[in-house]
């Protein structure tokens, strides 16, 4: 990711080098061309009938499986935990009691039960095969499956194709990436960073704002914008494709600062209700402000709940600190996560927008089935639960369950690289489309023989 006014590359807590980012959003919003598109769909590669979206909330911290969407009442409280279950709205489906509105929805989405991978209990390698499908190893960094979007299909009425927001992942401990870039694929295909907290009173993106902003408090009044620009580019256009004309990123940029683009990060335009609904908070407010840029033609939003697990209230309950206490699911985490997946659920399914909008909620792994000493759960990547929703998914079901203490799958365990085919598959992108990898060497969007979860499609 790259920001047009800062030329110092900056050192992340991965230890490795990359440009801060695009102020003026992502270059991968010029990424595809007309005729890219049609030689993909020729090929079968991309279903043009169909134009799905998605919104991926990632629960940053693990939630505890057995705390929210896994319940077992019956095992010994060591193991339950101090939340009960609820009825939803599904028969013989249950969900914890800090999610009561969710428990109204239960019929819009699908719970999976099964998740489970054999990485390191880390929170970085879950980040990374949850938004990518795969694990980063021998220096290969695989694209965020927004960035896979971006690729494909390019942009959308002038939208980013992939927004991640409030902000990047930060430091969760692993010291690695977490898959929220376009890795392989290039600096064209990266994801605008709003980089900023929609629920502050002095939210703004510096990039919708008007031209002349740039020009007096951001560039100064010696170097006008497009100078600005001509000297960047120079600095990055060895890493971008041949065919890109210098004036089309010019209007790439045109194209953020457009009155609808600034309109559609605008949440004063929302009813006070509808912010109230979502909740006045960061998750809620970015909750919020995915569905306005979906409906401004944003293709993938990704909006991570919180930017790290340190010094900061969030799933990852160990129960001392820096981390959280499992009280925190009943009096801040819960209720801020009921709100904010509720409000978009009955947004997106008043207006229609559900019909071709997939909606994903995940954690990078599970809690620990038993309670350790200082009252919390530990990391578990061998079994935790995810909800989808919308996009042809058909809700009201439970795919997979697991065993007596929700440790293990019992039955149809379900791997990262099935949900990236699923959501690959909910976007019509035919599975065996190759991309071009490290060494520009072709490399399927997911190993041959990956399979999406079937019982999920209507």
């Amino acid at each position: 990711m790259f920001r047009l006014d800062h030329r110092k590359a900056v050192e992340f807590c991965d230890g490795l080098r990359r440009r801060d980012f695009l102020h003026a959003g992502s270059l991968g919003l010029m990424g595809l061309g007309l005729g890219d598109f049609l030689a993909l769909k020729a090929r079968g590669a991309v279903d043009g009938s169909r134009d799905t979206n998605v919104i991926m909330l990632v629960l940053v911290g693990g939630p505890s499986q057995l705390d929210t969407w896994d319940m077992k009442p019956a095992a010994p409280s060591s193991v339950r935990g101090p939340y009960k279950p609820i009825r939803t709205n599904v028969p013989g489906v249950e969900i914890s009691e800090i999610f009561p509105r969710m428990a109204r929805h239960a019929d819009k989405y699908a719970i999976l039960r099964t998740l489970h991978h054999e990485a390191a209990a880390v929170h970085d390698t879950g980040h990374q095969l949850m938004q990518t499908g795969r694990l980063f190893q021998g220096g290969v960094e695989h694209p965020h499956m927004g960035c896979v979007l971006a690729k494909l299909r390019g942009p959308n009425r002038g939208a980013p194709a992939h927004v991640v927001l409030p902000r990047p992942i930060g430091a969760t401990g692993g010291n690695m990436a977490h898959g929220q870039e376009a890795g392989y694929l290039g600096k064209p295909y990266e994801p605008f960073i709003v980089n900023s907290d929609p629920s502050s009173a002095e939210f703004e993106v510096p990039d919708m704002l008007p031209r002349d902003y740039f020009g007096v408090r951001r560039v100064g009044r010696r170097r006008n914008w497009r100078d600005l620009i001509d000297d960047s580019v120079r600095g990055i256009e060895a890493a971008l494709d041949p065919r890109l004309a210098h004036d089309d990123f010019h209007g790439a940029y045109s194209a953020l600062t457009s009155t609808r683009a600034r309109q559609a990060f605008d949440l004063t335009r929302e009813p006070e209700s509808t912010r109230e609904r979502y909740g006045r908070n960061r998750f809620g407010q970015s909750c919020l402000l995915a569905r306005r840029l979906v409906e401004a033609g944003v293709r993938f939003v990704t909006v991570n709940m919180f930017e790290t697990v340190f010094d900061e209230i969030t799933w990852d309950i160990h129960g001392s600190s820096p981390f959280s206490p499992i009280e925190c699911y009943s009096n801040q985490v819960g209720p801020m996560f009921d709100h904010a997946f509720s409000s978009l659920l009955e947004d997106l399914s008043a207006t229609g927008m559900l019909d071709n909008t997939m909606l994903l909620a995940t954690g990078e792994f599970g809690r620990t089935p038993r309670i350790n000493p200082a009252g919390g759960r530990d990391h578990w990547p061998a079994c935790w639960s995810m909800l989808m929703a919308g996009g042809g998914i058909r809700g009201g079901q439970v795919v997979g369950e697991s065993d007596a203490t929700a440790s293990a799958p019992r039955n149809r365990p379900i791997t990262p690289p099935e949900v990236a085919a699923t959501v690959y598959r909910g976007l019509g992108i035919d599975l065996s489309t190759e991309l071009p990898g490290p060494g520009n060497a072709p490399l399927r969007i997911v190993d041959e023989g990956v399979e999406p979860i079937h019982e999920l499609f209507v």
